[in-house]
């Protein structure tokens, strides 16, 4: 597009932004980002334009009003959670979706390949720990490890172990998104040779119950991890208009903060694993409780709410 073109095309909305400016803070949020596509627009097209310093000042106000001039009712952490986090989560709900498919995919295979080799949970859990789990499933505790240790211990212990999972299907990113794809693909198989263990047993249904309570949020973060990858891989392969490094630098942001989601939830799902997940012999109701209450804040917060958010 030509630049007088480009300029006739939006002047009239420039100019009734300036004579008449929002002062809804969400209308005037509306307006900022609409004056800042079309400054890094002018900017890509017409970098010696007069039009490029028009814009920056209308935009500035823009700030000024929203970040400067505007009362804070929340905190900042509370903003990042309440506004920041789910419109970003939003913003890359398809690769969340791709994230999700793949990580059920492969407990699919998991599951399936363990039942055709009868050597393929050996091999992926190891022989310690399917030994340990078939002599507590003999003496009538098959969820015996989880009530072993100190439950302090065991939550910062999981608590840190979950954050390092979670930071490497992040920066896997940066390496074209691979590392990341492999993180879902282990994670996957893992579980599904992990339940088709049990499964042998006759135990699917009490390990669903008792390992989902901590599970539930702990699984759904492995696919939100792999999803803040994605978004840092795609920002590199697929820079669109933008410059590669632009690109880049964006998708580094808003990956780490789909990434920074996870410190509360695993903060959460360690709590669960260390000092609730022991107790296996607890009122089926009461784990059809807390599975129920982590899957609705799972769905809600990560998709639910961005949708409404958005639409709002």
């Amino acid at each position: 597009m030509r630049e007088a073109q480009f300029i006739r095309k939006n002047k009239d909305r420039w100019q009734q932004m300036k004579e008449n400016p929002s002062q809804h803070p969400d209308e005037t949020a509306e307006e900022f980002i609409q004056l800042v596509e079309d400054l890094g627009y002018s900017k890509t097209f017409y970098p010696s334009s007069g039009i490029i310093k028009y814009l920056n000042t209308e935009a500035a106000k823009r700030y000024l009003h929203i970040y400067a001039n505007q009362r804070q009712r929340t905190s900042r952490v509370s903003r990042f959670f309440k506004y920041d986090l789910p419109l970003v989560i939003g913003k890359h709900h398809v690769l969340l979706l791709v994230s999700f498919v793949t990580f059920l995919v492969f407990i699919t295979i998991g599951f399936f390949s363990a039942a055709k080799d009868q050597g393929f949970v050996r091999q992926i859990l190891g022989d310690g720990y399917v030994n340990m789990t078939e002599r507590n499933i003999e003496r009538g505790a098959p969820f015996g490890v989880y009530a072993s240790g100190n439950e302090f211990l065991s939550f910062v212990y999981l608590f840190l172990n979950n954050i390092g999972v979670a930071l490497r299907g992040f920066a896997g990113g940066i390496l074209l998104g691979i590392p990341t794809i492999l993180m879902l693909v282990h994670n996957g198989i893992m579980v599904g040779a992990f339940e088709y263990l049990f499964y042998s047993k006759g135990l699917m249904q009490d390990s669903l119950l008792t390992i989902m309570i901590h599970g539930t949020i702990e699984l759904g973060m492995v696919v939100v991890a792999g999803a803040a990858g994605l978004v840092l891989a795609k920002s590199w392969l697929f820079p669109g208009t933008s410059r590669r490094v632009d690109a880049l630098k964006q998708g580094a942001k808003e990956g780490l903060i789909i990434a920074l989601a996870n410190l509360p939830m695993l903060m959460i799902a360690a709590f669960f694993e260390g000092f609730v997940t022991r107790h296996a012999d607890m009122s089926v109701w009461l784990k059809l409780l807390i599975i129920g209450c982590s899957l609705a804040i799972m769905i809600g917060y990560f998709v639910v709410y961005p949708i409404m958010l958005k639409k709002r």
